[in-house]
């Protein structure tokens, strides 16, 4: 995240646009386990900051990519390279599939796909630290990183046990908070919307996404999520998709129906490239791009709320 993710504030009541199907008992999700979400989280933020470049994005690059070969049916890696400020920095997408279920008669069901989405990489400066001398510290991305691929490792484990009924494409993308300036940012992004036949080949075959979901900062133990305006321009159906599940769930508290935010992150990269996606944040995070974004600023029953939320909208796809 950076200063430049926020434009102007909103507060504007939003009227419910579509509904979701509910999870019939044939295709209710696996159970989500927060407590093993966090300790994904945990995981990652002991690599240390997770900046191109360091020893931490190797390590983590190698965690997220052993975790998600335990349960994806495939997953590959997206290589590239990008040059700041004079240093060659190679980033990497880290892409996993989950097939939809096969056939009776062995064929794999012309499906619907999904995109799921997180970014895997850290800020290299704690631009919000108040003490001048500390700014230039990279942080730990507790929640500004580590609690979305966090999720989305969960949900990894859950589509194996269980496949949902559409196709999953998740994408872990780097470089989305290097910097300092927007320019800068949103890299992974940026190549994966710049590429876009091979980001969405499987083997010899492209997939077509139906619509993306980008999650970003999602374990805040206070969570508070509110629906973001450059989402609900470019998919307002699929926001409500995400809110409407929230309710079923009885998370309106923490899923608030309001749009209060324009952000700038990945899920702009997704949508000029013609994928309709939304940016699930909470974006009233007191240690945002400070160094106090460790573990503790977050929780278990956080991820479990926004994890248990994304997979009714996944189970609930025919």
């Amino acid at each position: 995240m950076s200063i430049p993710k926020v434009t102007i504030p909103l507060i504007v009541c939003f009227v419910a646009l579509a509904t979701v199907p509910g999870c019939s008992p044939a295709h209710q999700p696996p159970a989500f386990d927060g407590n093993r979400a966090f300790q994904l989280l945990q995981d990652q933020v002991n690599f240390g900051p997770r900046v191109p470049g360091s020893p931490g994005h190797t390590k983590a690059s190698l965690f997220i990519s052993n975790e998600l070969g335990q349960h994806a049916d495939g997953k590959r890696f997206q290589e590239f390279t990008e040059t700041i400020a004079g240093k060659k920095l190679a980033m990497r997408n880290i892409i996993g599939w989950f097939h939809p279920p096969k056939t009776s008669a062995g064929n794999t069901k012309e499906a619907r796909w999904v995109l799921l989405a997180a970014h895997w990489d850290t800020r290299p400066i704690a631009d919000y630290e108040i003490t001048y001398e500390r700014r230039n510290q990279p942080i730990p991305g507790a929640n500004d990183g580590a609690s979305g691929v966090a999720v989305l490792l969960e949900l990894a484990r859950m589509f194996r046990e269980r496949k949902p009924s559409v196709g999953v494409l998740m994408v872990f993308f780097d470089g989305e908070d290097y910097g300092p300036g927007s320019d800068q940012m949103y890299l992974g992004s940026k190549h994966f919307a710049a590429n876009l036949a091979d980001s969405l080949t499987i083997g010899s075959k492209r997939v077509k996404v139906d619509y993306g979901i980008l999650l970003d900062m999602v374990g805040d133990r206070n969570l508070g999520i509110y629906r973001e305006k450059n989402s609900v321009d470019a998919a307002p159906e699929i926001v409500e998709k995400v809110w409407k599940a929230a309710r079923e769930l009885g998370y309106q508290d923490k899923f608030i129906d309001q749009v209060k935010y324009a952000i700038d992150d990945d899920h702009i990269q997704l949508i000029k490239a013609g994928i309709k996606c939304i940016d699930v944040i909470d974006f009233d995070y007191g240690p945002w791009h400070t160094l106090d974004d460790k573990p503790d600023k977050c929780s278990a029953e956080s991820l479990k709320i926004v994890g248990d939320v994304i997979a009714r909208v996944i189970y609930a796809e025919k």
